[in-house]
């Protein structure tokens, strides 16, 4: 017999009349339900909604509808998308009024229909729609582990959204359960999302901090701990510049690992306190995300690259000038002297950089420097010049460099 919507309703009256134990009546909803599932997809959704409305009526037993909405739940995912979500969504609406009842059936449908909305890209309907299931506030007890995967998959999911705040929120009712999962696979999701969070919402330092953190993880495969490395590496170059962003650009120059970055020229010139050019950001620039490519908040018109390099150039004549003045300072930082002035002075004023301003004279003061750190360094960048030179006469001349390093010992 075709199954048109008139026989499916028929079908459903007659069992909603007829008696028999709960596993009788089950074993009939659910030979209706596979035979609705061979119909053509014509009358498919208009059947299905029928079915649904028929099985979670209050005169149906509670024992018989969960089971049966169960296996409605479970065929949902053989469907075409657009058929299962248009299911989907009915199927929510219709068992709200009683949600309390069928609570895991809804987390199910929830999770499900998050997942056609992400294949589509759809990101903030499938975060929506994961945020509908009631994790603290249900009868049902959900596992610490099915709570934490949910939260960051929201989490996740408003990053691709391009929504941090959001995220953060998440993430932080995840920061909760994490410590109290045995998972180690979710408690590097919760880092890796962690991280991801911070980067968005530009707390670049602590961002680079878990990154790095990450990259030394063997249960994470090398690619992936790679990929975590390069991310520290472009999060600490974006950071403001200070002693937190120093000692991390100390950590990851001595990580031999960066030298196979495309980024590592760039580290190399800041951790030696050289200025860089603008012209030299190019390829640097191309392996930024949408979000780090933003304009900063200061109203200088500056990206957030340019004004972290801004600040390293600033830093590094600090070193090299006892005073400049602002129209100097300006050329050498490629910026307007006004704009110059105004960086100086905020990082003057948060003690990231040591020195004064003489606004009459128009020109900036740095404070005379320790001589022995300053020496330290520069004779650490000394040595690191002549290990390089070293390298590169052992790459062409292997035997010469053997020679005199046995020489050297016998002597």
């Amino acid at each position: 017999m075709a199954m048109t919507v008139a026989v499916v309703r028929q079908q459903l009256a007659n069992l909603a009349n007829s008696g028999g134990s709960h596993k009788d009546q089950a074993e009939k909803y659910r030979s209706i339900l596979d035979g609705i599932l061979s119909t053509s997809k014509d009358d498919l959704v208009d059947n299905l909604k029928i079915f649904i409305e028929a099985i979670v009526n209050e005169n149906v037993s509670l024992v018989i509808s969960r089971q049966v909405l169960t296996d409605v739940s479970n065929r949902l995912s053989q469907l075409d998308d657009e058929i299962s979500k248009a299911v989907s969504h009915y199927t929510l609406d219709k068992v709200q009024p009683r949600v309390i009842s069928f609570e895991e059936q809804v987390a199910s449908i929830r999770q499900h229909l998050a997942n056609i909305y992400e294949r589509k890209q759809d990101w903030r309907e499938a975060a929506n729609v994961l945020v509908g299931i009631p994790l603290e506030t249900g009868q049902k007890q959900y596992t610490v582990d099915y709570k934490l995967e949910t939260y960051l998959k929201i989490a996740r999911l408003y990053l691709e959204d391009d929504d941090p705040i959001q995220a953060e929120a998440f993430i932080n009712r995840a920061s909760l359960l994490q410590a109290e999962t045995k998972n180690e696979q979710l408690q590097i999701y919760y880092k890796v999302c962690y991280a991801r969070v911070l980067d968005y919402r530009r707390k670049f330092i602590e961002a680079a901090q878990r990154y790095n953190e990450l990259s030394y993880r063997s249960i994470i495969h090398e690619d992936e701990r790679m990929t975590a490395l390069r991310n520290a590496l472009i999060c600490t170059i974006l950071a403001s510049a200070g002693q937190q962003r120093s000692r991390m650009l100390a950590t990851l120059f001595k990580d031999e690992r960066c030298q196979q970055l495309p980024a590592y020229a760039i580290l190399e010139k800041m951790y030696l306190d050289r200025i860089i050019r603008r012209t030299e950001l190019q390829d640097f620039e191309a392996l930024l995300q949408p979000h780090q490519k933003a304009l900063t908040r200061d109203g200088l018109g500056s990206t957030i690259l340019d004004r972290a390099v801004i600040e390293h150039n600033l830093l590094s004549a600090s070193k090299l000038y006892n005073n400049i003045t602002f129209e100097e300072l300006g050329a050498l930082l490629e910026i307007p002297p006004s704009n110059a002035e105004k960086i100086a002075s905020q990082m003057i004023t948060e003690s990231r950089m040591n020195g004064y301003i003489d606004q009459i004279d128009s020109v900036v003061h740095f404070e005379t420097r320790e001589i022995l750190p300053t020496w330290d360094k520069q004779i650490q960048s000394l040595c690191y010049q002549v290990n390089q030179i070293i390298e590169k006469i052992a790459q062409t001349q292997p035997d010469w460099i053997a020679q005199a390093m046995e020489d050297q010992l016998v002597h």
